[in-house]
């Protein structure tokens, strides 16, 4: 229910020198009209002059944003005749703080600019009739959430000044006990509190942000369906954003009723939330084709159709691999959509890159496409590595040469002679990447091994 505004006096608002129009050039309301019987305003005798509101040199800092060189006070009374507010009001520098008068919440909002720092509220500004007693303190609260509020209210009224408090208010002062250096202290102090009220507000808003986006980002994350199969699974993942968990890299490994193990891994071009969000359904909808039967080039036909729908921009790409296990482990079918070829290796056979030549284009790039399947030999124990290109992109020293899918091929070659497996050898394989490339890396890394043993 809106707070009713509180009946206006008669009095011209001149008479206290803070109600003068807010803008240059601005008309005065009618409850503004000067009395003919009053002193000129413009006269630099009069002394409510240096009271009025300034209209050149305004003070246009945001409340919270850092201590500006005046404070600005926004009285809100029904009695500026009778304030208590004594002249003269110094912040902590000694500089004069600005005040302004404000007899009911209409004039309230209209001088409610930017350069106000505080509000003083007499809380005997109620409405007629109105049961909740800090109806017109919540409407402030309500219109001023930046600002620092001050409470006014009697001595013998503290628990009302307490709960002023607790709706909201910086604080609360005895209007009977004011004096100019009390206020001037308690403009200071609201306002300091204020800021860093809301900078403590902003800091657990964005801590809440940040754990509600790795919690979402962890759930995004896949979980191979194995079971029944021998194969050994290990992953390691490495996302390009600062403090993301998730990239534009995905993966994902499903093993089918027919005893099939499929394993896919991608890259959606570019780093942000964006491409990581594309990344994901990507992901599940190659999952749900797989476990739906299709494969080849018909499952990343459909896949190309579910990019175009879902991409911001038509020059989004992805790029894919995805291999078939047989179900007795020893042969493969392989499918490239231009993304580099898996490393396979085992006993007395060094790590190399399976057959890429029959390479279709990325995702997105050619409608109606075909990406041929190359049918691979592993034998009976091997390791199959299948990565993104984050992994091939580092730099190997100060210059400008890339470790290259060569480069990767003896690394692993030389860590697999070292007895490494498993999710160790991807660990290892990962950081000394970082390493090579003289800290962390810029791309999102993705890879994922599957080892068959005898």
């Amino acid at each position: 229910m809106p707070v009713p505004v509180p009946r206006q006096r008669a009095i011209p608002a001149v008479e206290c020198g803070q109600a003068q129009a807010a803008f240059p050039g601005e008309a005065p309301s009618p409850d503004q009209t000067p009395n003919p019987t009053d002193p000129n305003p413009t006269d630099p005798k009069n002394p409510t002059l240096k009271d009025a509101i300034p209209t050149q040199k305004r003070e246009t800092r945001t409340p919270g944003t850092g201590a500006p060189a005046n404070l600005t006070l926004l009285l809100i009374e029904d009695d500026p005749a009778g304030s208590p507010i004594v002249p003269d009001l110094l912040d902590q520098s000694g500089n004069p703080i600005r005040v302004r008068t404000a007899r009911n919440l209409t004039e309230a909002g209209r001088l409610l600019t930017d350069d106000v720092h505080c509000i003083l509220l007499d809380l005997a500004l109620t409405a007629e009739g109105d049961a909740d007693e800090l109806a017109v303190l919540k409407h402030v609260l309500a219109l001023a959430p930046r600002h620092a509020v001050l409470a006014l209210t009697s001595a013998g009224d503290a628990e009302r000044g307490a709960e002023a408090v607790a709706v909201g208010a910086q604080d609360y002062l005895f209007r009977d006990e004011l004096d100019g250096r009390l206020l001037s202290r308690a403009i200071r102090y609201a306002v300091e509190r204020k800021r860093s009220d809301s900078a403590e507000r902003r800091l657990a808003e964005g801590r809440l942000r940040a754990q509600e986006n790795r919690r979402l980002e962890r759930g995004l994350l896949p979980t191979p369906l194995l079971d029944g199969s021998s194969l050994r699974f290990a992953a390691r993942y490495r996302p390009g954003r600062s403090r993301a968990l998730l990239g534009g890299d995905f993966y994902d490994v499903v093993r089918t009723p027919d005893g099939t193990v499929h394993a896919m891994i991608g890259d959606v071009c570019g780093h942000g939330p964006d491409e990581a969000a594309l990344g994901v359904e990507l992901r599940i909808a190659w999952r749900a084709l797989t476990l739906a039967g299709l494969c080849g080039d018909q499952l990343l036909g459909t896949l190309q159709q579910v990019l175009e729908h879902e991409r911001a921009d038509d020059e989004i790409f992805a790029t894919l691999c995805t291999v078939d296990i047989a179900p007795d482990g020893r042969r493969a079918g392989l499918c490239l959509a231009g993304h580099p070829a898996p490393l396979v290796s085992g006993p007395g056979r060094p790590a190399r890159l399976l057959p890429y030549d029959n390479n279709g284009p990325a995702l997105g790039l050619l409608p109606g496409a075909r990406w041929p399947r190359t049918q691979v030999e592993l034998g009976a124990e091997w390791s199959l590595m299948l990565y993104t290109d984050g992994l091939i992109e580092g730099r190997t020293g100060e210059g400008k040469e890339r470790l290259g899918q060569d480069g990767m091929v003896e690394m692993i070659r030389r860590q697999r002679a070292a007895g490494l497996t498993g999710e160790t050898l991807l660990r290892t394989a990962v950081n000394e990447v970082r390493t090579l490339n003289g800290g962390e890396l810029t791309d999102d890394v993705a890879v994922l091994l599957l080892d068959r043993l005898p």
